[in-house]
Formats: structure tokens, sequence, C-alpha cells
């Protein structure tokens, strides 16, 4: 099955710059609460957790959150790697 290079890209462009933010976020949150257990102070650190967890104040999106940043995680990735493959290919057969 032949990807249209032209849609992958798009995808990966649109795709891009809306999962920077929430995979940002999820990774210093995760990070800055880890330095507060091992500082021990967690406690006064709850409010990362929650931002961690996706409680962004009154929206709660706890049960999505995960599977949203999963999904765009994965899309990101798949789409980067058929991309980068494609130029492989297209590297090998110069070389040929």
């Amino acid at each position: 099955m032949a990807i249209n290079k032209a849609r992958l890209r798009y995808l990966h462009y649109i795709l891009a710059p809306i999962m920077f933010l929430p995979i940002f976020l999820t990774a210093i949150t995760g990070s800055l609460f880890q330095v507060a257990v091992i500082t021990g102070k967690s406690e006064d650190f709850l409010w990362l957790l929650e931002l961690h967890r996706g409680k962004f104040g009154i929206i709660d999106l706890e049960l999505i959150y995960p599977l949203l940043n999963a999904f765009g995680v994965l899309s990101i990735a798949i789409t980067g790697i058929i991309m980068w493959l494609q130029i492989n290919k297209k590297i090998k057969n110069i070389h040929k």
C-alpha cells in the first residue's frame, strides 16, 4: 500500500505543534514532581501532579488526557518514522 507523502507530511505538520504543549507539560510536571518527591516536599507540590494527570482547574481531563497524549506521541512517532524510512530509501537508491 503506497503512502501519500504529501498527506503524511501534512498530518505530521498539523499534529506536531498541537501535541507539543501536552507532551511538554506532562514531561516537565512529571520531572518537577519527582524532584519534589526526592527532596521530601511532595506535599507542597501536589498541584504539579494534578497538572501532570490532566486536571486544569475546572477543566478535568484526567480520564482522557493520558489517552490523548499516547495517541499524539504514537501518531507523531509513526508519521516521523515513515517519513524517515522514505528518505532512507531514496538515499539508498541514489548510492546504488
